[in-house]
């Protein structure tokens, strides 16, 4: 990474230990325009403190939340309500998967590169149900220079973002934004070939804030 480039998001850092705000969150609604008004079950990967997987339920009959972090599992259901539709389990999302096709959406949210990569889109397309969509922002290392023009437009945008949730208040950091993270390995570039080899049709897209979004509808 260019030098002034790796200051820059030092700077940024500081920025964001003072007015934090979660990018995750940024995409949910993103998300649901891609999804069906109605659906059966919803699977959410990497579920962390289960923002995305309570705005599921407002159109799922039932959502399930795995995440491996116990402590992040625990607030989840701390925050939700007792209902019986939304439920969240500690657990490896490929080492204990459910059952195959059983799941009319699917969602994974910056997790995908905490896990091996083409592994894991093949796990989910096994467990995703016939026309049943599935939807995963995730994080990419810069690499070209149309990452990199991203990344500079993206750095004015966050400052403004951060300025307005946090005006005239002293915000605690979410808690969405607590569970361990790790930087993005693979390139956009790769993603996309190795998305495209296992899932053909799916769209992927860069988008603001160091993300990408990947859409696949199984036929």
């Amino acid at each position: 990474m260019h030098p002034l480039l790796l200051r820059t998001f030092r700077a940024l850092d500081r920025f964001h230990s003072t007015h934090p705000w979660d990018h995750n969150a940024h995409y949910h609604r993103r998300i649901l325009r891609h999804l069906p008004k109605q659906f059966g079950s919803a699977l959410d990967i990497g579920s962390g403190s289960g923002d995305l997987a309570r705005l599921l339920a407002t159109r799922a009959t039932t959502v399930h939340g795995i995440d491996a972090d116990p402590a992040i599992v625990a607030r989840a259901r701390a925050l939700t309500p007792h209902s019986g539709a939304v439920t969240f389990t500690v657990g490896d999302a490929l080492l204990d998967p459910p059952a195959a096709g059983q799941h009319d959406v699917i969602t994974c949210v910056a997790a995908i590169h905490h896990l091996p990569f083409g592994e894991a889109l093949t796990c989910f397309r096994h467990q995703l149900a016939p026309n049943g969509t599935l939807v995963v922002v995730g994080v990419y290392r810069p690499h070209t220079r149309s990452d990199f023009l991203i990344d500079a437009i993206a750095i004015p945008a966050n400052l403004a973002m951060a300025w307005l949730k946090n005006k005239g208040r002293t915000a605690p950091r979410p808690t969405a934004m607590t569970a361990p993270t790790a930087p993005a390995t693979m390139t956009f570039t790769d993603i996309t070939s190795e998305a495209h080899r296992i899932l053909p049709g799916a769209r992927l897209r860069r988008r603001l804030f160091w993300r990408y979004t990947l859409v696949w509808h199984r036929p």
